[in-house]
């Protein structure tokens, strides 16, 4: 079926409630963000002929409708919130709340690119498991912060056994599980789309006669995290391709974290590839 064809809605989600609208005709619906109303969703989505339905991320309290709607069949499309703000912009729209934002997802839905498939739903423990590791991190960081800012050795003690007991709770998921998680898409779309899906595409800040700096932005942090992470010991030790980038870059005078981001990217651009091709990795020597 044609885009033009196509009836689309959006959902803007909210921890207790649903505001859904449809992307043409105006017709509106509320319904409590729990089984029932989800129930109450898709018959409504149903006796609108809804095809495709768009929503944005929101902390996670969308992940229970998106599972549902998938189940009964819609097309369900998970925007960024910057990718909604970014349409907004576009449509030169100011005013802001729950039904206006349904309404603007919808439009965003039925304006949308090509449609890649859902992740896979057994995947789905394993993303709750890579963000509470990433939480889990992030708490340790913290107290590794406060340990170091105390002048009491009593509660400096208390941090340092509060590190130990969480670090034995990180247990080590290989990069793989995280890119094929946070990154649903991966071999079906291009180098450049992964690269700035995943907030590692370097972007130009040139106006004029001025020539700036090059930058990332955006993107997704959780899998840019685990990426960036993973480059540091393969562009090191164990990738010959990844290493041979990092010095030839850092031999071309760029700084660490320049060059361990672009390594980071082509971690990334190896996985999009092998899994494109459905073939092996084959480790080989980087061209000079």
């Amino acid at each position: 079926m044609s885009k033009r064809t196509t009836i689309c809605a959006g959902i803007d989600t909210g921890k207790r409630k649903l505001d859904i609208a449809l992307a043409a005709g105006g017709e509106r619906l509320e319904a409590d963000n729990n089984s029932a109303g989800h129930q109450e969703v898709a018959t409504w989505l149903r006796r609108h002929r809804v095809k495709r339905v768009g929503i944005e991320a929101s902390g996670g309290y969308e992940q229970e409708v998106v599972a549902e709607l998938r189940r009964k069949g819609f097309v369900v499309i998970v925007f960024q919130p910057a990718q909604v703000r970014a349409y907004a912009i576009f449509r030169l729209q100011r005013a802001k709340n729950d039904k206006i934002d349904a309404a603007l997802i919808a439009r965003c839905t039925s304006d949308a690119p090509k449609i890649h498939a859902p992740p896979d739903p057994r995947l789905a423990p394993f993303a709750h498991d890579l963000t509470l590791l990433d939480q889990i991190t992030d708490i340790v960081a913290g107290h590794r912060n406060r340990r170091e800012t105390c002048g009491d050795p009593r509660i400096r003690q208390f941090w340092k056994e509060e590190i130990t007991r969480l670090k034995k709770l990180q247990i080590g998921l290989p990069t793989a599980v995280a890119i094929l998680v946070r990154m649903p898409e991966i071999g079906r779309i291009t180098r450049e789309q992964a690269a700035a899906l995943a907030g590692l595409a370097p972007y130009d800040d040139d106006s004029g006669e001025h020539i700036g700096v090059r930058h990332i932005e955006g993107g997704r942090k959780r899998l840019r995290g685990a990426l960036y992470t993973a480059a540091l010991p393969a562009s090191f030790r164990w990738n010959p391709q990844l290493i041979a980038l990092y010095r030839r870059l850092i031999a071309a005078g760029k700084k660490h974290k320049r060059a361990l981001i672009a390594c980071a990217r082509k971690l990334l651009i190896f996985a999009n590839t092998v899994v494109a091709r459905g073939t092996p990795w084959l480790s080989q020597a980087s061209p000079a």
